[in-house]
């Protein structure tokens, strides 16, 4: 129990607190719980107004406290997200669900980038920037800095990510055939035929606002003095990290990135990386799709690679966006009079190489079946550009807007709606992989099902008394 100790310890100090089999009170006195082989003649209750938190899970070795609990409730809240039964119970399972998907993907050494962390965050602060109107408002909103809430988020993310990545790899060998579906679509009665949302596919351009060269000027002067306070023994790469990082993932972290291959790395920032020998010297400054870095090598483990860096972003002027927006409403103009067409155009302008070479046609991977589509559902399309088509009809091209893209970056688009299928009852021989998706997801989430309750079955569990009397999802959680 030294872990739980240690864990729950750090989260709530020297606070009042409750424990599995131990008690803390507003005193500081400890008292343990009875045990089968010692003989108490009388327990001390603890009045429930003097507990602070309390230990109301634990799967394997790890808790899951009431404040975990009433967190979630209240970030459900927020969201609009409905539990199916009572919360008090779904919320402490979900969690203890996902704790057995984290041990697993440690066991099996599953890991996500620090790009992939930072891009999931990157896009949930722009959303909810969208959403609130402006950073100063959202900020305002969350009494919290962006700062703040990119350092909150990162462990959340980070497990998220392990976890999808998780569920990926128990599935990725479960496969439909045609005839599976067409069995499935038989015997599915009339009432529950899939109904299928209003599908659009969009051709997008994007051009980047550059910085001046006075600006990046800047960015490499601060990096290169960076260097000579380390090289000079001034201080050292990880508290510069720490101060001046514009890596929220790496940043108080001293800069220092987990053990990654060179496939999950900038291919420009990898190659410099993996080049590095001597963990004393510094590296050159490199450009990446993210910004101006300088890197440290801590460690190399195979084709395995740790590093340290250090992130500048320069800054963009509003004359250059200004700039960027009247270049792209020239051209949305040139295609709607006829001059050339909005996929040359692509070919020749746009800045997104994601799109460029498929005439601008954007797509996106359904992470419950990992197939790729063109066909976007409103609620996927980048918020930016799905006030945009909204109102659009097929062959449209829109006005020029702003938006931030995967990379976090800041880009002036135009959009032509190139297809609008309008919502419908799904029928076997036009929405064929709508059909094999909704049975491929089944198959999916009942193979996930069946692995949790194998799974509860070898891990040890143990909850407060209240919630044995839970309906829960998943069968064998009351050893």
């Amino acid at each position: 129990m030294n872990k739980l100790y240690y864990k729950v310890l750090l989260g709530v100090a020297a606070l009042p607190l409750v424990m599995a089999g131990h008690a803390m009170t507003s005193k500081g006195t400890v008292k343990q719980a009875p045990q089968d082989t010692v003989k108490v003649e009388k327990e001390e209750v603890v009045p429930e107004e003097a507990v602070i938190d309390e230990v109301i899970w634990v799967v394997g070795d790890e808790p899951i406290l009431k404040s975990d609990v009433e967190a979630m409730r209240l970030q459900s809240q927020m969201e609009g997200i409905r539990w199916a039964g009572d919360p008090d119970c779904s919320i402490p399972e979900q969690m203890a669900v996902q704790k057995l998907f984290l041990h697993q993907a440690e066991i099996d050494s599953i890991e996500v980038s620090e790009s992939e962390v930072t891009t999931s965050i990157d896009e949930q602060i722009n959303y909810w920037i969208s959403m609130a109107g402006s950073k100063e408002k959202l900020e305002e909103y969350r009494n919290q800095t962006v700062t703040q809430m990119r350092q909150q988020m990162r462990d959340d993310f980070r497990n998220q990510k392990l976890i999808a990545k998780m569920r990926q790899e128990l599935v990725k060998d479960i496969t439909v055939t045609p005839s599976d579906v067409r069995k499935f679509f038989a015997k599915l009665p009339e009432d529950s035929i899939p109904y299928v949302p209003t599908e659009v596919e969009v051709e997008i351009i994007t051009r980047q606002p550059k910085p001046t060269q006075e600006e990046i000027t800047r960015i490499k002067d601060e990096l290169r003095s960076y260097t000579d306070r380390v090289t000079k023994g001034e201080t050292t790469f990880a508290t510069l990290a720490r101060l001046y990082s514009e890596d929220p993932g790496s940043a108080r972290q001293g800069g220092e990135m987990d053990y990654v291959g060179r496939g999950l790395l900038d291919p420009a920032f990898a190659n410099v990386a993996f080049n590095l020998t001597d963990p004393k010297k510094i590296s050159k400054i490199v450009e990446s799709e993210f910004g101006f870095h300088i890197i440290q090598l801590v460690d190399k483990r195979g084709d395995r690679i740790k590093v340290r860096h250090i992130l500048r972003k320069p800054r963009i002027s509003q004359e250059a966006i200004e700039e960027t927006r009247v270049r792209l409403d020239s051209i949305a103009a040139d295609i709607r009079s006829g001059k050339f067409s909005f996929e040359e155009a692509v070919m020749y302008i746009s800045d997104d190489k994601d799109t460029r070479n498929n005439h601008g046609l954007m797509a996106f991977m359904n992470q419950e079946t990992q197939s790729r589509t063109s066909k976007f559902q409103m609620k996927d399309l980048p918020t930016e550009v799905a006030r945009q088509v909204e109102n659009m009809k097929v062959g449209d091209v829109s006005e020029t807007f702003e938006m931030v893209n995967s990379k976090g970056k800041t880009v002036c688009a135009i959009v032509k709606l190139k297809n609008r299928i309008d919502s419908h009852k799904a029928t076997i021989t036009e929405d064929y992989q709508v059909m094999k998706n909704m049975v491929l997801a089944k198959r999916r989430e009942q193979k996930l099902h069946n692995w949790v309750v194998d799974k509860i079955k070898h891990t040890y569990v143990w909850m407060t008394d209240r919630y044995k009397n839970c309906n829960y999802e998943y069968q064998g959680w009351v050893k």
